[in-house]
């Protein structure tokens, strides 16, 4: 029994990769992750901060369309009534996806911490670091 395994090894025997090699295993992997979590935070920014411009634009059309006396309800035209309504809505939409694109943006950063808290060596813009 012991013959057949020795001669197996003979042929082929076990050599596990040298530590140079899993640490940039291990480091392009990591890597890997630290560009995805950054993607995703830098997109959700960029979508936040388009969003809160855009946002910011129709409040102030709407309040424009609101006008400036105290009883302006009373003598507002009907389409003037509609396009303040569309406004609301847009307006709700807007700062519930911005909520929304707020708590990406704190689990993104959240992941960003726990992968440099678990892996402290590391270091995403350098092509070498100790693993």
């Amino acid at each position: 029994m012991f013959e057949v395994i020795r001669q197996s090894w003979a042929n082929s025997p076990f050599a596990a990769r040298s530590a140079t090699r899993d640490t940039a295993t291990d480091q392009s992997r990591l890597r890997s992750v630290a560009h995805a979590i950054e993607q995703a935070l830098k997109s959700a920014e960029a979508e936040h901060s388009g969003l809160k411009a855009r946002i910011d634009d129709v409040l102030a059309r709407a309040a424009i369309t609101l006008g400036n006396g105290t009883d302006e309800y009373l003598t507002r035209e009907p389409g003037d009534i509609d396009l303040q309504n569309q406004f609301d809505s847009q307006i709700a939409n807007g700062q519930l996806r911005l909520e929304n694109l707020a708590h990406q943006m704190q689990a993104f950063n959240f992941l960003k911490l726990a992968l440099q808290t678990r892996f402290p060596d590391f270091k995403p813009g350098s092509r070498q670091s100790r693993a």
